[in-house]
């Protein structure tokens, strides 16, 4: 019998049977905080990897989720001309408590509070992409259009130059 899902991990499992994609959290031995490390455990590339990056928006106080490739830095003056308003840094504080997860673990659904979200164009180069799933050491595997249509996020150019 398989050992239950952390409440997080379990939240967005939670999410993904809601969307019928018969996707399947995995929760693993060794951290998966990184992109390298998620990369190394899954047996992938940094770019396959979905980096999870919160913002806050800094006139609305909106949640702003950025979908990156984990080979990729994101250009925040790009998000902020996507978003129309500028961006500041979210805390580990702000990100615990409005997307109820921690740093390391952020999943692209599952949180909270509906965030803004932005998706890497760089990520609709691979078949099979990895992402965070609400812990340090759990992911779940997807299609870049499963990621689109979970995060219900838009597709931009986002990376850093």
């Amino acid at each position: 019998m398989p050992k239950p899902l952390p409440p997080s991990a379990q939240r967005v499992q939670d999410a993904l049977d809601s969307a019928g994609l018969g996707l399947t959290v995995r929760e693993l031995e060794q951290s998966t905080r990184t992109s390298a490390e998620a990369a190394e455990a899954v047996g992938c590339t940094v770019g396959q990897i979905v980096k999870s990056i919160i913002f806050r928006a800094k006139a609305s106080d909106r949640v702003v989720l950025v979908l990156t490739s984990g080979a990729n830095r994101v250009d925040e003056h790009k998000v902020a001309a996507l978003l129309g308003e500028g961006l500041g840094k979210a805390d580990a504080d702000f990100v615990r408590e409005r997307t109820g997860f921690v740093i390391g673990g952020v999943a692209p659904v599952g949180h909270r509070e509906a965030p803004i979200t932005f998706i890497d164009a760089d990520l609709l180069s691979h078949d099979e992409i990895w992402a965070a799933a609400g812990t340090p050491n759990a992911l779940f595997r997807l299609t870049p259009g499963d990621l689109q249509m979970l995060s219900q996020g838009r597709i931009a150019d986002v990376k850093r130059a």
